[in-house]
């Protein structure tokens, strides 16, 4: 028998309306559990001066969210979140942790307190280059009596510890009713590259602007959009400058959400060639991927990181080698040449991760 009214304690390293994949993910998982009848408290970090995007943001919300403002002084921070957290606890039945600091807070919560404790691990937080904060994180994840991993590859990254309490459960995503499929094949010949996510290494638009000379010989009037926060904005321009395709690329940066809808709907096909840094930065999933396949947009993505849970290669999408233009081009041929095929398989496929889907997933680890 499910306990529909277990009440929740969920710790996030992030939370909108600051931009973030974790703090999303956490966002949606919230929501979706509220609406299985489950009572939720978040608590996450407050990073504006006066509060005033969260407390706007959290005033919609159906569940509680208690914010701990960030200091200048890290450490600060995470100390006022564990008195937080101490004081909260008492009353819940479970605690989900998702984030680096909040897997550290469950090592010492568990020593006040017995409860359920979940772990969420994205990539990067287990695959932190300081041997000694990796070494702590570890030793808080067994601690955890489930680990859910959003990826088999994310899973790999702690195959080391030999543990038998972790279980996949890939992100999910939400598509509002007013969202359209795409419908850029009424006009084959124009043909959008896009890519959603902050401009960074690892998010790898710099590898998209370097097969761009390749693409470009037989597809001359193909354009790449790169939506959002402009990290390293200079660096990919210097680059395209230096490759001669400055002209086919379009920098929107962060764009409102109904934008960025409508800059997916009027895009053939969404790229996201990630590659891990070498601080241990990874790309754990890539749920940007199952937004635009959701809309009928095909996707080519990288081997070797979470992305390959998230693409079925040859069905919704292709995946290569990042580094290797060539396969970036025959990838984008292969679509091209067979785009309505793969853009139906691309909403089929995205089916799967609907948070209506992925949060009985949730409901299983969290009702054992």
């Amino acid at each position: 028998m499910l306990l529909k009214n277990k009440s929740i304690l969920f710790l996030s390293s992030e939370f909108p309306p600051q931009p973030g994949g974790i703090g999303n993910h956490a966002h949606q998982l919230a929501l979706a559990l509220v609406s299985e009848e489950k009572k939720i408290t978040v608590i996450a970090d407050r990073r504006s001066f006066d509060g005033k995007p969260e407390k706007e943001f959290d005033t919609r919300l159906p569940f509680k969210v208690e914010r701990v403002q960030r200091k200048k002084i890290i450490f600060l921070s995470y100390f006022d979140r564990f008195l937080k957290s101490l004081k909260l606890i008492k009353s819940v039945d479970t605690v989900i942790a998702s984030g680096k600091f909040s897997l550290w807070m469950v090592y010492f919560l568990k020593l006040f307190y017995h409860k359920k404790y979940i772990a969420i691990i994205h990539g990067s937080e287990v695959l932190l280059s300081n041997k000694l904060l990796r070494k702590f994180t570890n030793s808080s994840l067994i601690k955890f009596d489930t680990i859910i991993a959003v990826s088999n590859y994310t899973k790999s990254l702690i195959s080391d510890l030999k543990l038998d309490n972790i279980t996949v459960i890939p992100n999910g995503f939400t598509i509002s009713e007013k969202q359209t499929v795409n419908s850029i094949y009424k006009n084959p010949e124009k043909l959008n590259l896009i890519t959603v996510g902050n401009v960074t290494q690892r998010k790898g638009q710099h590898n998209v602007v370097r097969s761009l000379p390749l693409l470009l010989e037989s597809y001359p009037d193909l354009q790449y959009h790169i939506v959002g926060i402009p990290t390293e904005k200079e660096r990919i321009e210097t680059l395209a400058k230096e490759l001669g395709v400055a002209k086919h690329i379009t920098f929107h940066e962060k764009v409102s959400e109904d934008k960025k809808w409508e800059l997916l709907v009027s895009s053939s096909i969404f790229i996201m060639l990630s590659e891990a840094t070498s601080d241990g930065d990874v790309e754990g999933f890539g749920i940007a991927i199952l937004e635009a396949n959701g809309l009928g947009i095909p996707a080519i993505g990288s081997k070797g990181c979470g992305i390959e849970d998230a693409i079925n290669d040859g069905f919704s999408g292709v995946l290569v080698d990042a580094q290797q233009p060539i396969e970036v081009f025959n990838a984008f041929a292969k679509i091209n040449n067979n785009y309505i095929e793969f853009s139906e398989n691309a909403i089929q496929w995205s089916q799967n991760f609907s948070w209506d889907s992925i949060v009985k997933q949730y409901l299983k680890v969290l009702d054992k």
